[in-house]
């Protein structure tokens, strides 16, 4: 039968595990195993937030865990674990991370503004935020994740798809018609995917802990031009998870976004370098002469805001040039409203929480909102987060389907949400200190929605390529969330307590004193040093610098300033009276929180550079070119993004090369397109991201726990290695690097294959 003119068919996709097939899936012990891991990366990615401001999506990470500790159980006499049990530990497990970003990079800015890291307002923030991304998600999974299944391709969804398959236990393969009994072709070809894929995975981690965690070999390599690109640099970070994920989301995606690195990198900054150079003062933003900054110190002090007016305005136009799909979708669910029967009459692979439920948890989560006082929220802050919520949670998981969790700049998000929200609080005259915090708790729910919304379709697309229930995935990663959010607030705390010094106020404000008779609050000393002070003192927060810096401090009955509370947060005291060292955490991307809410508020921020960054994806709408994907690329380091074009360069290389064999002549455009993602190179790239993201847990074992071997591994190879210090160190980074690349693209050509 022909298709009507002009009406091409989708081809149908059938998962993994048939709609039809009965399998354990939502079970008690998936849950827990999920939820239990999902704390621990949690905790780990907060501290790597801390620490240099990223993380590592947790997905395949966990999934790579509970596939060893079940399969060991299994050994021992337990029930094996289906696939779609598996399925459902490692969306449960994924929320820890999101949450844990979206934490570590707003609410440490409390402390820059002067105020003190509430329990209650850290562990309010993560529950609601983790929540209402999810639930934003839930209307639009059949739009980013059924109807745009071959535009979006969620690489690191996919690649966690593949981990599970080839892992896939005896029942599991028997519910997909894999028995080994029946084909035994198909039985030695899973195993040839299977050997792929984790041979892939442990080269991945294998590599990534040599690099980082034994230092051998630089992890960053780039070179810095002099005149006539003065200021103008090209650096790569030679990571096999970067390599993976521009493999599988394709040339055309990755090139885009190295584009817009390319973009700042070798137009912008060296332009910035060129006119300022001859400066004599600082130009504001920045802090230093233009003379005496590199090409990072540049995009920290005037890059970031660039991007941020680009992917914001990127943002908006993805989401209303989505809106058509978006309303399809939020029409059937509102089709569906009170409906209860629909359920069984539904497929079980296309069941979700009904949408009812997701109205009336979104309302009562903006209730919450409005209602939690150490929020300082207010009805127009509560709004705010609804209409930025939906915004970012569409955009981040559009960029999660386009580029992968991994490169999705969320905190890009963030500051676009701060910028609007101060710009509004402005405009209503609203710029007091109580102020920061409402706009700070804006900006910190709709950055973890909108991390977890993209982490939520990460794991749908995982569930939809293995035939897995959505509406048990959502059920799953809601607890996820709340069980992460309910930990991830005190270990914030305890690691700010930690590394939290009380500096004598008589060395650093000596004679400071106060009316002790204004302050209502009091406390104590905590963490190492209360040993030592066990009384009770008055709390005051000095605003200015009149007399001493401004900070916390503990005043005694008199008024007189007894102790400045350093936080380990962004303090700047790295030595207790005692005399013993303290590590403090920088919290970067916090530190750009409070910079733009200051500047705002206070009207200092540059507007002028944020509206360039507008100007940019204008002119690239204009042109006829998606300007999100670009955007991201301007907000990024181009040492991540550059990676992943030479992933995406890779993937090109073999399929023009698999192409011209006789199994794919007369192939159109998207079944080629097809052939390729079924390929055994985005097996091994998705390997390459398996390891690379589980070798996280090393590195944060190294460089957190274990810090006097990091320290003795870092001055072995400055003095040593070759490959890592020296004047040859960054060519000779490029060999270890080239071996996974040339692996990548070997593994990825085809073999030709006759016609029987």
């Amino acid at each position: 039968m022909r298709e009507p003119s002009g009406v091409a068919a989708k081809p149908v996709f059938h998962p993994y595990i048939p709609a039809d097939a009965v399998l354990p899936e939502f079970t008690i012990r998936a849950l827990l195993m999920g939820t239990v891991l999902g704390m621990l990366f949690g905790a780990s990615s907060l501290y790597l937030v801390l620490k240099v401001g990223l993380t590592v999506s947790a997905s395949i990470p966990v999934a790579v865990i509970a596939i060893t500790l079940f399969g060991l159980a299994s050994k021992a006499g337990a029930r094996e674990v289906s696939i779609l049990e598996n399925s459902i530990i490692q969306t449960a497990g994924s929320a820890g991370e999101s949450i844990a970003f979206g934490l570590g990079v707003t609410m440490p800015a409390i402390l820059i503004l002067g105020f003190d890291l509430e329990i209650s307002r850290v562990m309010l923030v993560g529950v609601l935020g983790g929540l209402l991304g999810i639930l934003m998600m839930i209307p639009m999974r059949r739009t980013m994740i059924v109807d745009q299944h071959r535009e979006l391709k969620f690489p690191e969804g996919t690649a966690c798809a593949e981990v599970l398959k080839a892992a896939a236990t005896g029942s599991s393969r028997l519910a997909a018609g894999e028995s080994p009994q029946v084909d035994a072709v198909a039985a030695r070809e899973a195993s040839q995917r299977a050997r792929i894929i984790f041979g892939g995975f442990g080269l991945g981690l294998l590599y990534k802990v040599l690099n980082v965690s034994l230092k051998g070999w630089k992890d960053t390599v780039g070179i810095d031009f002099a005149a006539p690109l003065k200021g103008g640099s090209i650096g790569a970070e030679v990571s096999p998870e970067l390599l993976g994920v521009g493999y599988i989301i394709g040339p055309r995606i990755a090139t885009t976004m190295a584009a817009g690195g390319v973009l700042s990198y070798l137009l912008l900054i060296p332009m910035i370098k060129f006119f300022g150079d001859l400066l004599t003062v600082p130009l504001a933003p920045g802090t230093k002469l233009i003379a005496d900054m590199g090409p990072d110190e540049i995009r920290s002090a005037y890059i970031l805001y660039i991007g941020a007016g680009a992917v914001a305005t990127g943002g908006m136009v993805s989401m209303v040039r989505s809106l058509p799909m978006i309303w399809r979708s939020l029409g059937a669910g509102l089709a569906g409203f009170g409906k209860g029967a629909s359920a069984a009459t539904t497929l079980r692979t296309d069941r979700d929480i009904p949408f009812k439920w997701v109205v009336i948890g979104c309302l009562g989560l903006l209730a919450a909102i409005t209602a939690a006082t150490p929020l300082h929220m207010n009805v127009l802050g509560a709004l705010l987060i609804l209409v930025f919520g939906f915004l970012f949670a569409t955009v981040s998981s559009q960029l999660t389907g386009e580029i992968g969790s991994s490169s999705n700049p969320t905190s890009g998000m963030a500051v676009a949400t701060l910028l609007f929200t101060c710009l509004i609080f402005l405009l209503m005259g609203w710029t007091g200190g109580q102020y920061y915090v409402t706009a700070l708790s804006v900006g910190a729910i709709v950055c973890i929605a909108s991390a977890n919304a993209g982490t939520t379709s990460q794991d749908l697309k995982t569930g939809f390529l293995l035939g897995s229930t959505p509406r048990l995935q959502q059920y799953s990663i809601l607890a996820g969330s709340i069980a992460s959010a309910l930990l991830l607030g005190p270990v914030l705390l305890s690691l700010n307590e930690a590394s939290t010094v009380y500096v004598p106020a008589a060395q650093v404000a000596p004679g400071l004193r106060t009316d002790a008779s204004k302050l209502t609050v009091s406390a104590q000393l905590q963490g190492p040093q209360a040993a030592g002070d066990h009384a009770s003192y008055k709390v005051w927060q000095k605003a200015d610098t009149q007399g001493g810096p401004a900070g916390k401090y503990l005043v005694g009955d008199d008024g007189r300033a007894v102790w400045l509370v350093d936080p380990g947060i962004n303090g700047s005291h790295h030595q207790r009276p005692d005399g013993s060292e303290v590590k403090k955490y920088d919290a970067p991307k916090a530190v750009l929180m409070s910079y733009i809410i200051k500047g705002i508020l206070d009207q200092q921020l540059p507007w002028t550079l944020v509206l360039f960054g507008v100007m940019i994806a204008l002119v690239l709408e204009m042109s006829g070119i998606s300007s999100l994907t670009f955007s991201v690329g301007v907000y990024l380091p181009l040492a991540s993004t550059l990676p992943v074009a030479v992933g995406g360069a890779l993937r090109w290389l073999a399929d023009r090369r698999n192409s011209k064999l006789p199994q794919n002549t007369g192939l159109s455009e998207e079944e080629q397109q097809a052939a390729g993602d079924r390929s055994s190179g985005v097996l091994m790239a998705s390997g390459y991201i398996a390891g690379g993201a589980l070798s996280g847990i090393v590195i944060a074992i190294t460089a957190g726990v274990l810090t006097d071997f990091d320290t003795a591994m870092n001055n072995w190879a400055m003095a040593s290695n070759a490959f890592f210090a020296g004047d040859h160190a960054d060519l000779l980074s490029l060999l270890p690097y080239g071996v996974i690349m040339l692996l990548l693209y070997w593994v990825g050509r085809e073999k030709a294959r006759t016609a029987p």
